[in-house]
């Protein structure tokens, strides 16, 4: 099947069109709306995965020319300013879907398997999700792979993982943005009695209140202005496995009572629907602000802080461990070489230096995106000091 993926991210748009092509896929991609014209035109996709906000257009603007060009085509946004209105435009515009900013690849998946299974040319509810190419689901030997580090506070964290992943409470996971707390979620379902069934993460961060609900709970179709087709929510995905929760802290009150409930009662009911379903899953919680502080201000429910917060770890900050940067480092590039095709060996030791020496406020995740864009840039076989980014110079 033809993808075309347009976003201006460029590393975003490569690792997209990497993993993608490994699922066979036939990918191109775009940085601005006059290109993905052009390669509508010649590549004729049947799916396109587009950006929002974009240098020379809208991505609303693409999306109606895109419709116009070729009805059939099913179009998903991505968008990191997820709220209620572009998500309505984008729908009423032809959209079939948006997912949010970070991507995680296994919901754009899901996303894309739903987008090919509904009819091109009439509304109809999805009651199952299809594969494409392979089942969505299906557990590959060696799926989740994560580089441990070798720094005493890190390796007390992983017996944590290890002492608490069999059992079914629910975990909540502290540390700064960017430390890896979805990478601890995903060590504690890959250890769980859960690892076969799906491991769902959600950005609560990024969430709107007035499509929570649906999000979580799915909903039927009509239930309100958009709602096309039958849409299932996070927990019903998540059923047999676990659901992870980043930036909990986020949740309106309102969602936060809803989520109470089913935590409760192990059932959920889709937005305009009567009929409730019971729902097995797992809860591991995340976020880099003080919770407990929420609680004593009235802004996060007690009786749901207890709930999620059964047993707690805290993952360290990259500088509160600053032995395992070149572990790490080494990691991202192996993964780069990979994704980038490109036979990168190592860094200059001037490389090193000055990544022992940054405090790396960005914690895992800026020093993923730096050896990476390191890695983009590098023509040869090491990565030298030339090609660092400002902020770490002397």
């Amino acid at each position: 099947m033809n993808v075309l993926i347009l976003d201006d991210d460029i590393t975003l748009s490569l690792m997209l069109k990497t993993w993608l092509t490994k699922k066979d896929f036939n990918v191109q991609t775009a940085i601005t709306v006059a290109a993905a014209k052009k390669e509508t035109e010649q590549f004729n996709p049947e799916l396109i995965i587009s950006d929002l906000r974009l240098p020379d257009d809208s991505g609303i603007s693409f999306l109606k020319w895109a419709k116009e060009f070729n009805p059939n085509v099913r179009v998903i946004m991505m968008t990191s300013y997820a709220d209620i209105q572009t998500a309505v435009e984008a729908i009423r515009s032809g959209a079939y879907d948006y997912i949010n900013k970070p991507v995680n690849p296994d919901s754009l998946l899901t996303k894309i398997n739903e987008a090919m299974a509904a009819s091109p040319t009439q509304e109809q509810p999805i009651s199952s999700v299809i594969s494409v190419k392979q089942p969505v689901k299906q557990k590959k030997e060696n799926e989740f792979k994560y580089v441990e580090g070798k720094s005493e506070t890190n390796q007390q964290v992983y017996k944590l993982v290890s002492l608490v992943a069999p059992t079914n409470l629910a975990v909540f996971i502290e540390g700064e943005s960017g430390v890896g707390k979805e990478h601890i979620a995903r060590m504690i379902h890959e250890q769980s009695k859960r690892a076969d069934g799906p491991f769902v993460p959600v950005d609560c961060g990024v969430m709107n209140k007035e499509l929570s609900a649906s999000e979580f709970f799915g909903h039927v179709k009509g239930s309100f202005t958009g709602a096309i087709n039958n849409k299932k929510g996070h927990f019903e995905e998540a059923n047999g496995g676990t659901l992870f929760l980043d930036e909990i802290g986020n949740l309106s009150t309102e969602i936060q009572m809803q989520l109470l409930r089913v935590l409760q009662e192990k059932r959920i009911k889709p937005v305009g629907s009567s009929k409730e379903i019971m729902v097995d899953v797992r809860i591991v919680s995340a976020t880099n602000e003080d919770l407990k502080s929420f609680v004593d201000a009235g802004k996060f429910r007690r009786d749901l802080y207890h709930r999620v917060n059964e047993f707690q770890i805290h993952v360290p900050s990259l500088k509160e461990c600053k032995e395992d940067i070149l572990v790490y480092a080494d990691y991202f590039l192996e993964q780069a070489n990979r994704e980038m095709e490109k036979q990168i060996t190592g860094f200059e030791p001037k490389v090193l230096q000055r990544f022992r020496a940054y405090e790396w406020p960005g914690n895992i995740r800026e020093l993923k995106n730096i050896v990476f864009r390191l890695a983009l840039m590098t023509q040869g076989q090491t990565i030298t000091s030339n090609l660092l980014p400002e902020n770490l110079l002397p």
